[in-house]
């Protein structure tokens, strides 16, 4: 975080809510509650965008009114946020990938290769 935007955050800003990952969710307070509310989020750790969760994505992009209600529980069906990890040591690798040997299963079923005539 620039020291702009923690001055910005200390002078209007009003802290609306955090997530599990720790990032503090703002609200500028000369114009809260108007039709276009500025809104921003500061991050734990580094700024990754990807950190945010789908309930606050939808808050700061305006798509929702009110802010993600805390300790609220999942649906049964949904599965915890996780951010991008590409580029990390847990980025998914398909099981043809040079990094997991280059070696994969052989195509089954109807596969056939195109040859150029």
């Amino acid at each position: 975080m620039s020291f702009g935007t923690w001055l910005f955050t200390r002078l209007h800003g009003e802290l609306v809510g955090t997530d599990s990952f720790g990032n503090r969710y703002y609200v500028d307070r000369r114009n809260k509650g108007k039709k276009r509310e500025r809104r921003w989020v500061l991050y734990k750790g580094a700024p990754e965008a990807s950190k945010v969760p789908p309930e606050w994505h939808a808050w700061l992009h305006s798509h929702v009114g009110q802010p993600p209600v805390q300790g609220s529980r999942p649906k049964p069906w949904q599965k915890p946020h996780l951010p991008n990890l590409t580029g990390t040591s847990q980025a998914y690798l398909p099981p043809g990938h040079t990094s997991m040997g280059g070696h994969r299963a052989k195509a089954t079923g109807d596969y056939e290769p195109w040859t150029p005539a």
